[in-house]
């Protein structure tokens, strides 16, 4: 080899040993950050309220799993859906959450939004889901091109949910589940959790059915609670004071005559808390999968639910208000990084969590998402992210809630109420009319415009020919829906309003 070729050679592999130096590691730093990119569980039921976990006071119900969640996690004891637009609450609820904007920006079956498992695909991310999709299935299948067991629906008989598998973006083997709707999303949360070969990270979305009615859940579960009921509700009572516009002929307000007995509403919640614990109980399983394969040390556990319910609060049974029990939900977030067994009073929704699941993913989120990250309070460097809330829900009511004082507006009835959470958690007292919470009204209208504005809400708070509030049930001709199952119907259908149940309290 010649004195010049040689010296060539020389310079050629300098320079390649130069970018080595300068790239090799910077490959390494980006795979090691790939590698280190936490997986995400995420576990969401359905119609479940705040109040409904041993492990944040109920000493009446059984969540041992939930608990556990709780106990190594950070709850968020003030976390909401943002109001709806539409009766079945779990419709923009979901999509909200999968889109992280409000139901105001966004259609009910996300068509022309980038979702949270298509924005983490992009990244690197492996997604996976099983469970309850209400929004259409085009989003689902650009969202989740791999899925097993999914129901494409909003509700239907526990025992009998029509479910489907997505390969390869195509909706396949469509069928009727044979087991229990929690069993058979548990088992192919399961089924993924233990078969994955890679480390890649991956993002992995059970959306439960439970504990939505129909409130049938295996009979063991409902006589733990039959045998040891829990009290009614605070906020009890046999009817709602007025017509919200969603108290009459809505399918969840169906579900026990007017009045709403003690022995029809105590039956209801055994049968409602029966649902949690059989679906803690699934939550169970699929944790332990998580620790078998040795990735919950690297795993953020999210546990929510859509929203929650009434089961007897104010008279009503079903999600068809703006009051605390029906808008709140649970959320608790578990993982590396986030302090165990804390708690948060501050304001969330559910579109926060979008762009906080961005933020752990290291993935930066679209731009224009309504929500932001709960990080920062995760990891104490803020206490709160917003002083109120805001929820509108259709053209029928509107609320406003700062740390104390809440106030909720009817439009079509030109109606108002105030409640001092306080004093008065269960919004039970009106304090709306009186001279002295004058100030408070006026002030809560301006924040209610604030938000307004600010979210494009554009529903007038009156109207110059307002309805009747008046609440009436005469004549009420309740029927089944197609899903509930016999003993049910027997039992809440085929009875008379002053009839009680067959098991009383």
């Amino acid at each position: 080899m010649s004195s010049d070729s040689l010296k060539n050679h020389v310079q050629k592999a300098f320079a390649w040993a130069t970018l080595a130096a300068v790239f090799l590691p910077s490959i390494a730093r980006s795979q090691d950050r790939r590698a280190d990119r936490p997986n995400v569980l995420f576990l969401l039921a359905d119609d479940q309220r705040a109040d409904t976990i041993a492990a944040w006071g109920n000493t009446h119900i059984r969540t041992p799993n939930i608990d556990s969640i709780v106990h190594r996690g950070f709850s968020f004891r003030n976390h909401y859906c943002f109001g709806s637009n539409s009766g079945a609450v779990c419709l923009p609820s979901r999509a909200m959450l999968m889109s992280g904007k409000t139901w105001l920006q966004i259609k009910n079956d996300l068509s022309g939004v980038e979702t949270l498992p298509e924005r983490l695909s992009k990244s690197g991310y492996a997604v996976f889901a099983t469970g309850k999709w209400h929004n259409g299935e085009a989003s689902f299948v650009r969202s989740f091109p791999e899925a097993r067991s999914v129901f494409f629906g909003g509700m239907a008989d526990h025992r009998k949910v029509p479910i489907a598998d997505v390969h390869d973006g195509k909706v396949v083997n469509r069928r009727v589940a044979e087991k229990f709707s929690s069993v058979e999303f548990a088992d192919a949360a399961v089924e993924y959790l233990e078969s994955r070969q890679t480390d890649d990270p991956f993002f992995c979305y059970v959306a439960f059915t439970a504990p939505h009615d129909p409130r049938d859940p295996p009979d063991s579960f409902k006589r733990m609670y039959y045998d040891n009921r829990p009290p009614l509700p605070d906020n009890y009572a046999p009817e709602p004071k007025f017509d919200n516009g969603l108290t009459v002929n809505v399918r969840d307000e169906n579900l026990a005559p007017y009045p709403r007995t003690k022995e029809v509403i105590s039956d209801q919640l055994c049968e409602y808390y029966g649902m949690i614990t059989h679906l803690d109980e699934q939550v169970g399983r699929i944790l332990a999968a998580l620790e078998k394969r040795g990735r919950t040390r690297n795993t953020i556990v999210i546990y929510s639910a859509d929203h929650g319910l009434a089961i007897g609060s104010h008279g009503l049974l079903g999600k068809q208000s703006l009051y605390e029990h029906s808008m709140k939900a649970p959320l608790v977030i578990a993982g590396p990084g986030i302090p165990a067994g804390r708690s948060t009073e501050a304001f969330t929704y559910h579109f926060d969590l979008f762009p906080t699941i961005c933020d752990f993913a290291a993935v930066s989120p679209p731009e224009s998402l309504a929500g932001f990250s709960l990080k920062p309070i995760l990891t104490g460097e803020q206490t709160r992210i917003r002083d109120s809330i805001f929820l509108p829900y259709g053209n029928l009511m509107r609320s406003i809630r700062d740390d104390r004082w809440k106030l909720i507006v009817y439009p079509p009835i030109n109606y108002r109420e105030l409640f001092d959470l306080k004093n008065d958690p269960g919004e039970t007292r009106n304090l709306a009319d009186e001279p002295r919470n004058a100030e408070h009204v006026e002030r809560l209208i301006a924040l209610m415009k604030s938000w307004r504005e600010k979210t494009g809400d554009r529903q007038p708070l009156e109207v110059d020919a307002p309805k009747s509030k008046d609440v009436s049930f005469k004549g009420f001709d309740r029927k089944p829906d197609p899903w509930q199952p016999d003993w049910i119907v027997k039992k809440y259908f085929q009875m008379k309003s002053t009839e009680s149940s067959s098991n009383p309290n």
